[in-house]
This record gives C-alpha cells, sequence and structure tokens, in this order.
C-alpha cells in the first residue's frame, strides 16, 4: 500500500486516542462523546470524499457539528423547561423538533444541511439520556458537559488534519480548471463536427458533473484558509462560464440538425484540429477572435462567437485562479457582468417525507420506550434519531440505513471482544488501552476509505457500546443492552424508511422540467435589469438534481439542455420594445406559472394548452412588430419544443 494511503488511519487513530486521552486526563463524565465526534467527523469525511478529505471540508464539517450541537442543546434546554412536569409532551416535543429540522435541511444545501439535521437529533438525544438517567433537573449541566465534549473532539480531529500534512484542495482545482477547458473544447470539436448524439451526450453529461464538482471544491478551499479570499469570485464566475461552454456547444450541435451549413466551413477546418493543453487553446483563441473579427458578426453563427468570448472570460480567470494575484480591472468587469439568481428548491414534498419519516420513528419508539420501560429503549431511541435525521437527506436514504445496520450487527460481536477481554485486561494501562483502541481505529480507516460499506457505523457503534466512562464500569448486561437497543434501532429505522414510502420522485421530475419551460418562458422580456439576471448555475443545478434523480433517462436531459439552451438564447435575443409585447411577455409567464402550480393534471393539461396559444399568438406579433430572425426563429423552436414534450411536461 503506497505511504500517502496510510496517511489517514494514522490521522484517525491520532484523533480518537488524543480525545481518549484528554477525556480521561480532564476527568470527563462522559468521554466517549468527545471520542466518537473525532471518529464521525474524521470518518464521514473520509466516507464521503472516498480517500483522504481536504482539510478544508473537514474542517467546514467540524464548524457545522458545533453549531448544530449549539443549536440542539438550546432546544432541549427549552423543551425541557417548558415542559419539565409531562415527559410523554416532552418527548413528542422533541420528536417534532427533529422532524422540523429534517425537513428544512431537506431545503437547504446539501454542505448545510449537516448542522441541522445533528441539532434534530442533538436536543432529543439530551432528552433521552436524561430520562434514561432519571436526572432531568441535571439538563444544563448535561448539555454544557455535551458541548465541551463534542467541542474536544472536533479540535481533536482538526489538530490530527493539521499535524499530518493535511491535504489541500488547490493543486486539485488548478489541474481540475485546465482539463476542464481542454474538454470543454473537446466537446465543442465533437458538436461542430456533428457526430453521433450519444457521444455528445456522454461529454456534455460529464462536463455538468465536473463543473458541479468544482463548486464544491470552491467551497472546500475556502475553508482552508483566508489566503484564497481572491480565488472565490473567480471560481464563481468560472463555474458559470464552464456551464456557459458546455451550453454554446450543445446549442450548436442541435441547429445543425436542422441546418447542416450553420458552422462555415473555415471554423470546421479549425475545429479538426486537435488539441492537448491549455497552452494550445490559448493560441486557439488568439486566431479564432481574428477569425471572428476579419469575418464579421453575420458571417460567423452566434454560438461560435458566444463560445470564443465565453472560453477567453475562462482563460482570463484561470489564470489568476493559478496565480491567486490581485484581481485586475478586466477581471472586475467579467466578475461583475451578471448577477447570479438563486432557484427555489423543487423538493418540497420530498423534504416533508422527510421530516415524517423522523417523527414517525422517533414518536413511535419514545412512546413504546415509555409505555413498557424498555431497558435498552434509550440506546434505540438514540440510533433513531440518528439514522432518520442524516440517512434522509441522502439520495439513498435506504442504503445508509442497511450501512448503519450492517454496522452495528458487527459491532455486537467487536464490541463484546473488547468490553469483555481486552479492556478489563487493559485498564490498569493507559498505554495498552490505547494501543487497543488505536488498533481498530487504523484497521477502520484503512477500510473507511475504501468506502467498505458498514465500517463507519462498526467503528461508531463500537465507540458508543464501550461506554469509555470515567471511571470504567463492565456490566455485562448494561453492554448487552445498550449492543441490542442499537441493533434494533437501526432495523426500526430501516423499516420506517420501508414503510412510509418517497413517491414524490416523479412530481419532482415533473417539477423541474416545468421550471426549465418556465425559465425559457421568462427570458422573453424587454425589461433590461430581468435580462441581465444569471440564471444558468440555477438551471444547471437543477439539470444535476434531475441527472441524479432519474439515472440513465437521456431524453429527460436532452428536454433540459434544450430549455436550457432555449433561455440563453432568447435572453440574448433584441426582442422589439413596445408596451404590447411587454404586458404579452407578463401574461405568457402567469401562464407559465401556473402549469408548474396546478394543483391536478387535468388542470395542468388545460394552462398548457393556454400556454401553446397564446405562443401562436405571440409569434404573430413578433411578425407584426418586424422582430428580426435572431427573435424568430428561437421562439419558433421554443414553440415546437414545448408541442413536442407536451405529456412529458404534463405528465412525468
Amino acid at each position: 500500500m503506497p505511504f500517502y494511503r496510510l496517511r489517514f488511519p494514522v490521522k484517525l487513530t491520532f484523533a480518537i486516542l488524543l480525545a481518549l486521552f484528554i477525556g480521561f486526563e480532564f476527568n470527563l463524565e462522559t468521554p466517549r462523546w468527545a471520542v466518537m465526534t473525532a471518529a464521525i467527523v474524521a470518518g464521514g469525511t473520509a466516507f464521503a470524499a472516498g480517500g483522504d478529505p481536504f482539510s478544508g471540508a473537514l474542517r467546514h464539517r467540524g464548524m457545522l457539528r458545533i453549531i448544530g450541537t449549539f443549536i440542539g442543546c438550546i432546544a432541549a434546554l427549552a423543551i425541557m423547561i417548558a415542559t419539565i412536569r409531562a415527559p410523554v409532551v416532552m418527548l413528542l416535543l422533541c420528536c417534532i423538533w427533529a422532524g422540523i429540522c429534517v425537513w428544512v435541511s431537506s431545503l437547504i444545501k446539501v454542505e448545510n444541511a449537516y448542522a441541522l439535521g445533528l441539532a434534530g437529533y442533538t436536543a432529543l438525544i439530551i432528552v433521552v439520556s436524561l430520562n434514561a438517567s432519571g436526572s432531568v433537573l441535571l439538563a444544563p449541566q448535561f448539555a454544557v458537559e455535551r458541548c465541551s465534549e463534542i467541542i474536544i473532539g472536533i479540535v481533536c480531529a482538526i489538530l490530527a488534519d493539521m499535524l499530518f500534512s493535511p491535504r489541500s484542495i488547490k493543486l486539485d482545482i488548478d489541474r481540475e480548471i485546465d482539463s476542464l477547458l481542454v474538454d470543454q473544447y473537446r466537446l465543442m470539436q465533437l458538436c461542430v463536427a456533428h457526430v453521433d448524439k450519444d457521444e455528445v451526450d456522454k461529454c456534455w453529461a460529464g462536463l455538468v458533473r465536473r463543473t458541479n464538482a468544482l463548486s464544491g471544491m470552491r467551497t472546500h478551499l475556502m475553508m482552508e484558509a483566508g489566503r484564497w479570499h481572491k480565488i472565490d469570485p473567480r471560481l464563481r464566475v468560472l463555474h458559470t462560464l464552464s456551464l456557459t461552454l458546455i451550453t454554446q456547444a450543445c446549442e450548436t450541435f442541435l441547429i445543425q440538425n436542422n441546418h447542416s451549413d450553420y458552422v462555415p466551413p473555415q471554423f470546421q477546418l479549425f475545429f479538426e484540429k486537435p488539441v492537448n493543453n491549455v497552452a494550445d487553446i490559448h493560441k486557439r483563441m488568439k486566431i479564432m477572435r481574428r477569425v471572428i473579427s476579419v469575418s464579421g458578426s453575420r458571417n460567423t453563427p452566434n454560438t461560435l462567437s458566444s463560445w470564443v468570448v465565453a472560453a477567453s472570460h475562462y482563460l482570463l480567470l484561470m489564470k489568476g485562479i493559478h496565480s491567486n494575484s490581485r484581481i485586475s480591472r478586466l477581471e472586475e468587469e467579467v466578475l461583475n457582468a451578471d448577477p447570479v439568481v438563486k432557484m427555489r428548491p423543487a423538493e418540497t414534498r420530498h423534504a416533508l417525507v422527510n421530516g415524517v419519516r423522523t417523527f414517525v420513528a422517533t414518536a413511535v419508539g419514545s412512546l413504546f420506550w415509555l409505555w413498557t420501560g424498555w431497558t435498552s429503549g434509550s440506546g434505540a431511541m438514540v440510533m433513531l434519531a440518528v439514522i432518520t435525521s442524516l440517512a434522509m437527506r441522502m439520495p439513498n436514504p435506504l442504503m445508509v440505513a442497511k450501512d448503519f445496520l450492517y454496522g452495528m450487527i458487527v459491532a455486537i460481536p467487536l464490541g463484546s471482544l473488547y468490553y469483555m477481554v481486552v479492556m478489563p485486561n487493559t485498564q490498569q494501562s493507559m498505554l495498552l488501552l490505547c494501543l487497543a483502541l488505536g488498533a481498530m481505529a487504523f484497521i477502520s480507516g484503512i477500510l473507511i476509505q475504501r468506502r467498505q460499506i458498514g465500517t463507519l457505523g462498526a467503528l461508531v457503534g463500537t465507540i458508543n457500546i464501550l461506554t469509555l466512562d470515567n471511571p470504567m464500569k463492565f456490566e455485562v448486561s448494561a453492554f448487552l443492552d445498550n449492543a441490542l437497543g442499537q441493533a434494533i434501532g437501526c432495523f426500526v429505522a430501516l423499516l420506517v424508511i420501508l414503510l412510509i414510502r418517497d413517491t414524490s420522485k416523479a412530481r419532482v421530475g415533473r417539477t423541474v422540467l416545468n421550471r426549465f419551460m418556465y425559465a425559457a418562458v421568462s427570458a422573453m422580456t424587454t425589461n433590461t435589469v430581468r435580462r441581465k439576471e444569471n440564471h444558468l448555475p440555477a438551471l444547471y443545478q437543477q439539470l444535476f438534481m434531475l441527472m441524479n434523480s432519474f439515472p440513465g433517462d437521456i431524453e429527460k436531459y436532452r428536454l433540459a439542455l434544450t430549455l436550457i439552451i432555449a433561455h440563453q438564447r432568447l435572453r440574448a435575443a433584441d426582442v422589439p420594445i413596445n408596451s404590447d409585447l411587454s404586458a404579452f411577455h407578463q401574461q405568457l409567464r402567469h401562464t407559465a406559472d401556473r402549469v408548474i402550480s396546478a394543483s391536478s393534471d387535468e388542470k395542468r393539461r388545460d394552462y398548457f394548452a393556454r400556454l401553446l396559444a397564446e405562443f401562436d399568438v405571440y409569434q404573430q406579433k413578433l411578425q407584426q412588430y418586424q422582430a428580426a430572425q435572431s427573435v424568430t426563429e428561437p421562439v419558433a423552436r421554443l414553440a415546437m419544443v414545448l408541442k413536442k414534450y407536451q405529456q412529458t411536461l404534463i405528465r412525468v
């Protein structure tokens, strides 16, 4: 195994052992919270990254965990103060809180949702733990201790990351933006040559995924160090430029389906020459700008000239990203060109289902625990809260629940070995205890960065059932209760996910496609402020979500991309300015919005038919006001697409 592959296991082992040593050295009440936090922060980030995580990612996750813990502790104290005399109401309010947190976290950015999910189950864990111990009056002390132990675990994880050569993402970003531009040029070569559409689909889909990943890399870089602040605006605009290059290339391909002579011969010959690196593209752009200047705008296809402008801006910003130099005047003009518009989330029903799942699972578990007095109930409740809060936000919550279940099943024999054999023989020596737990952490680290299913759950579950209290008490019956409660909690969470099915997938797909339609329709405007708004990042974010929700459904991707192209072309079209057209634009937007918000297929069909009829009237108005061909052609193309795919847009 290469040395760099051992860096993360060493880092994870150091973080866990440092948290363990501090917990026992300073006589913390429950050192296992610090140890578990160090394992979750370091291990969870590595599992998501599929290897040694970048330092910015680890610090970001650590900060979110601190924020979520504080919010959860405050919520737990507020609920307990208000309902101290009614335990049932107290637990139900915590379940409602957890459900609301999961619901809201499903609507916000994935990288920030972790804090809200953690806030939801932290409050429930505090209340459950205090009820199980019968010391509700010690809630403030327990909340402070839990926050302190979690902060210690996070600091240990970050310190381990800093000591063992933190992996900076800057070099990866430099390589990726270079490689991305080369592949953008190759996509344009495929589109100009008008090769098989399956080959083009594969190429642009890969570029969309890589461009979206570049946005996540920017977030990690900003968390890594303050010296990269000049790169942040450049990467934001570079993300938009990359999407623009994809859009212009694909529009070139689509136009050639109906106009085979769209690209002049001199440009076809130019794009036949292969490129190997960014330096080659830089030379080509200089030549292209001269050719376009000589040929004139009438003899140059709009998509090619727009593509060259976007590629030139890309090269300008890329140089600044590599050097991290001061932002120049030319860069300032590119950075401030268009304000980026954010789009409302489309997964509102999916988020509601997630919240309901969390509430139902935790509420049923709470009532069953209070009714039966089951000694393992607190452990089961903790796992129910954790899984339903964290798994629901994932693209495949069922697999996350299975991962936890497999891990907890493995944790029972592994924990038994440590609890009944290893730890009783090492409790007199801190060194032997560190060696025993360090061996488990090191092996787990190797498996975690390989994304071995169940590994992270087994590590966290084993640490949890070992208790690691100060002083240690080896009570086999209590150990078996905790282990059984964990496994049953995971199993019940899996059942809840299976029984409360999420049927919102088709609805989300239809909503997303209709939003693409609305974006294309709303691009027809004479409002200069609206025309300057940059919807491209939001539209491609929705496209990326569509690709994740419907993997392999290339027809949906093509329709979405066609509507994005229509939006960009109509946004740049020189629509005649008069009050009649402005009023009709507003009417078109109103009808398109009613298509999205319609409560039934029948109403949606009626509104869509009205929209198609209004498009016919609008095309007549454009002829009446002698609109240019650059306006009438994209409008006619959009109307044709809407008629062709009306069944898909009405019912997915």
